[in-house]
């Protein structure tokens, strides 16, 4: 693709997802992101002609002029836009496919001091909030959105919306997800979650128990409430016929 074409089409990206872009020349004079976005795409050019000292260099003036860091290995496509961008950082082997958006103080981060891919992939489509941290080689699949100050460390199914720290999936396939297993709720604190739910769980089979043996006892209790009633009435019975009997026997012949 031509220069000009992908400059044109830059340009068009933001008007497309920013409602407050109101002319090409505001967009072209302060819009950092779009500024970022063309220095990176010489440096990057630097970076594979092995001319990377002077790419890591025009990398942080480029840092400098924008508040956004771009490392120039990373590899770009096309029609990325960062909206406001300051704090934005993007690592060495971070692969950002088509039609990205990324918000404020987002991090394409790395974890550890391993060599090789060790930054995320987004693929095309994918929304991510500000304040975002998405760390390791791992995949945000195509369409997905990453909640504002959501901490990504696994692969995000496509289409999927997620949320938390560490991010959870709350959206898939425009159907909301609920988690129904406690061992799935990815927290610092799951484990006291986890805990609770076992004990909740006890407590409700010792009702159940509780439950049981209350019905048993109740069922009881009547039988021996009707033996009770039949001993009353047979001895009230007994007692009738005695006091006929004296009554007849004191009452004489004729």
């Amino acid at each position: 693709m031509g220069f000009w074409r992908t400059v044109r089409e830059d340009i068009e990206s933001v008007f497309d997802r920013d409602p407050a872009a109101t002319s090409t020349v505001s967009v072209l004079l302060c819009y950092p992101g779009l500024h970022a976005l063309w220095f990176h795409r010489l440096n990057h050019w630097l970076w594979r002609k092995n001319r990377r000292f002077l790419a890591r260099f025009l990398s942080q003036v480029a840092r400098f002029w924008t508040g956004i860091e771009i490392h120039p290995g990373a590899q770009i496509g096309r029609r990325l836009f960062i909206d406001h961008g300051m704090g934005v950082v993007i690592g060495e082997t971070s692969i950002i496919g088509d039609d990205v958006t990324l918000y404020q103080n987002v991090t394409l981060g790395g974890t550890g001091k391993q060599k090789g891919k060790r930054h995320p992939t987004l693929r095309n489509g994918v929304f991510v909030g500000n304040s975002s941290n998405i760390l390791g080689n791992i995949t945000v699949g195509e369409n997905s959105r990453i909640g504002a100050g959501s901490v990504v460390l696994q692969d995000v199914p496509p289409n999927s919306t997620v949320v938390g720290n560490p991010a959870h999936i709350i959206y898939q396939e425009g159907k909301r997800v609920l988690i129904t297993d406690p061992h799935q709720v990815k927290d610092p604190l799951s484990g006291v979650i986890v805990a609770l739910a076992r004990e909740v769980k006890e407590l409700e089979q010792r009702l159940e128990r509780l439950d049981g043996q209350v019905v048993q006892a109740t069922r009881e209790l009547d039988a021996v409430r009707a033996l009770s009633a039949e001993d009353e009435e047979r001895e009230q019975y007994r007692t009738d016929q005695k006091e006929a009997s004296d009554y007849v026997s004191s009452g004489g012949g004729i």
